[in-house]
């Protein structure tokens, strides 16, 4: 199959995207603050997980987390099993996935901002996590060998992702046949206004850069993953989204990442969806 050749500018785009994100979770990782900041939400890492998953966890990892869902809930981890982590983060999913998986397993944590490696290597060293390791990498370009997952994990990064069908494509590649996909992620149920898609601190913070949620699982199926289902979904209302954009308490108003106050109301808009799906057994996509 030809492959796309972008435009220069489709690629400026992207270089501009990818730079925003690493610079945002460069921020995240330094400042050892949580994106939704002190008030308690579903988005972006607050209450998300239980106080007993928490307490199993290191408090260097929570302190950073910036997920809307628990994958490691849905993706059905036994012992012995090897895990991938798309985007670990501080690396609450990918220490989550160690305690589930035990000694003989092993949980690969990958991420492209080396802040957040450097913070999730130290923090692994320190509290003995041995069978945990943290690779520096794209997640379009995961580098690992093909079928080496039994599962692959991922919490609200596929959407900061400019070529998202890669990103699944790559997926498939790495898991073993029968091998188990669970992300969570932000979705749309409808389209964004303008002024939000082309906001890079928007992308950046997990809004702008979400697709529909029909074109998000017909992806997933492209790649060549079978039995896709939405497991979960969490729909944001405006007090939500207003708090977690930065916005004011007025029932109509949405202030943009870049500032901007907008009169809207993205109340059923976006959406925090728990996916799953299955590489088929002795099946592998064609190139």
């Amino acid at each position: 199959m030809a492959r796309k050749i972008r435009k220069p500018a489709e690629a400026e785009s992207e270089d501009e995207v990818r730079r925003a994100v690493r610079e945002h979770y460069k921020e995240l990782a330094l400042q050892e603050k949580p994106c939704c900041g002190s008030g308690k939400s579903t988005m972006c890492g607050c209450g998300l997980y239980s106080d007993s998953e928490l307490g199993v966890v290191p408090s260097e990892s929570s302190s950073v987390s910036a997920g809307c869902g628990n994958p490691t809930a849905i993706a059905g981890l036994k012992e012995g099993m090897t895990v991938v982590d798309l985007g670990s983060g501080g690396g609450i999913d990918a220490f989550l996935s160690s305690k589930k998986v035990g000694p003989k397993g092993k949980v690969y944590g990958i991420d492209a901002t080396p802040e957040m490696i450097l913070r999730a290597r130290k923090t692994a060293r320190e509290n003995g996590f041995d069978n945990v390791e943290f690779r520096l990498g794209e997640i379009e370009h995961i580098p690992l060998p093909d079928g080496c997952a039994d599962v692959i994990i991922s919490n609200c990064v596929i959407n900061l992702s400019p070529q998202k069908q890669q990103v699944f494509d790559e997926a498939f590649r790495i898991l073993r046949p029968g091998g188990r996909l669970a992300v969570s992620d932000i979705v749309l149920l409808k389209e964004l206004p303008e002024s939000l898609k082309a906001d890079m601190a928007a992308w950046s913070s997990c809004v702008s850069g979400a697709v529909l949620e029909g074109e998000y699982l017909g992806a997933i199926k492209k790649a060549g993953f079978e039995q896709v289902k939405v497991e979960e979904r969490a729909v944001y209302d405006h007090e939500q989204l207003s708090s977690y954009i930065g916005g004011s308490s007025e029932p109509t108003a949405v202030t943009s990442f870049s500032g901007k106050k907008d009169r809207m109301d993205l109340s059923g808009t976006v959406a925090s969806s728990k996916v799953t799906a299955v590489k088929p057994a002795g099946k592998e996509r064609l190139r």
